[in-house]
C-alpha cells in the first residue's frame, strides 16, 4: 500500500519465462499478519486504506488505458473489456477488482490474506459482481499453469519476500500478448522523508509500520525483473500529490510512487 504527503510525491510501480528461478515464495508472514489486522477497514473510505481509496481513480483510469491501447478496446462502450481475463495479485479488500469486473473483464483476485479475501468476497456479492476470489500465490497459479490478459501487483513488491522471484513468477502469469500493471515505492531520500516517515508519523495517513524503506523498489530493479520474466516495459509513470486541491495527477516525477506497464509478445 503507497502513498505520499507531497506536491512531488507519485501514487500508488528474457529468457527463461516458463521456469521460475530458486528463491523463496513471496509470502512473508509479517506482511499477512499486518494486513489482516486492518483487513475489515478495506472499504471505509477514511480508514487505514484512505490513501489506496484517495488515489484509486488515477491507477484504474491508467489501467483502463493501458489495457484499451493493448487490446484496441473502446473505453467507451459499455463492458469495454468483456472476454479478457485479469488477476489481481495482493488484491487485498477488492479495491481493483471490482471496477475492473464492472469493465467487462474475467476478475481472479487472489490474495495470501484469509480475511482480506473474505472481506472481499463478500462486498463483491453485495455489489452483483462475479469475481473468482482465492487465498493464494502468483507461485502457485504458475505451478497450475494459469496465464492471464492482464496481471496487476500494485503495492505489492515491496511486501514480498524476494523480489526477482515474485516479478518473475508474475511476469510468467501473462498470456501471449497479454500485460502487466505494476505500481510501487521507489527506494529514494524523497520516499524516505515523504512515503515512510511523512505519511506514517507526520499525517499519520498509514499506521506505522505499514512499509519498511530497505523494502522500497527502484523502477530499474522493477523493469529488469519483469525482463527477465520475458516481458517489454512499455511505460513507466509518476502521480503527484497537490496538496492545495488534495488530487492525484499522473507525472514524470519516479522519485516516490510509480507505476510500470509491460506487455509480452503475441
Amino acid at each position: 500500500m503507497s502513498a505520499s504527503p507531497s506536491s512531488n510525491a507519485s501514487a500508488s510501480p528474457g529468457s527463461g519465462a516458463d521456469a521460475a528461478p530458486p528463491g523463496p515464495g513471496s509470502v512473508l508472514d509479517s506482511e499477512v499478519a499486518k494486513f489482516a489486522a486492518m483487513a475489515d477497514t478495506w472499504w471505509d473510505p477514511d480508514g487505514p486504506f484512505k490513501p489506496l481509496h484517495t488515489f484509486n481513480p488515477k491507477r484504474l483510469a491508467f489501467i483502463r488505458d493501458q489495457a484499451a491501447a493493448r487490446f484496441g478496446r473502446d473505453i467507451n462502450q459499455r463492458a469495454p473489456f468483456a472476454g479478457l481475463t485479469l488477476l489481481d495479485i495482493g488484491c487485498g479488500g477488492g479495491l481493483l477488482c471490482e471496477p475492473m469486473a464492472r469493465l467487462g473483464f474475467q476478475v481472479t483476485g487472489i490474495d495470501a490474506t484469509e480475511k482480506n479475501i473474505r472481506i472481499a468476497s463478500i462486498h463483491a456479492e453485495g455489489s452483483g459482481l462475479p469475481i473468482d476470489y482465492r487465498v493464494g500465490t502468483a507461485e502457485a497459479l504458475v505451478a497450475e499453469g494459469r496465464r492471464f490478459d492482464v496481471v496487476l501487483t500494485m503495492e505489492v513488491v515491496e511486501h514480498v519476500a524476494d523480489v526477482d522471484s515474485f516479478l518473475h513468477s508474475c511476469a510468467t502469469l501473462v498470456a501471449p500478448g497479454g500485460l502487466l500493471v505494476g505500481a510501487t515505492l521507489n527506494r529514494t531520500l524523497k520516499s524516505l522523508a515523504l512515503a515512510k516517515i511523512g505519511a506514517e508519523y507526520v499525517l499519520r495517513w498509514l499506521p506505522k509500520g505499514t512499509h519498511e524503506w530497505r523494502k522500497f523498489v527502484r523502477p530499474a530493479d522493477f523493469a529488469a525483473g519483469l525482463r527477465a520474466g520475458g516481458l517489454s516495459v512499455e511505460a513507466l509513470v509518476g502521480m503527484t500529490f497537490n496538496p492545495l486541491s488534495g488530487e492525484w495527477s499522473l507525472s514524470r516525477d519516479l522519485d516516490v510512487n510509480y507505476l510500470v506497464a509491460a506487455r509480452r509478445a503475441a
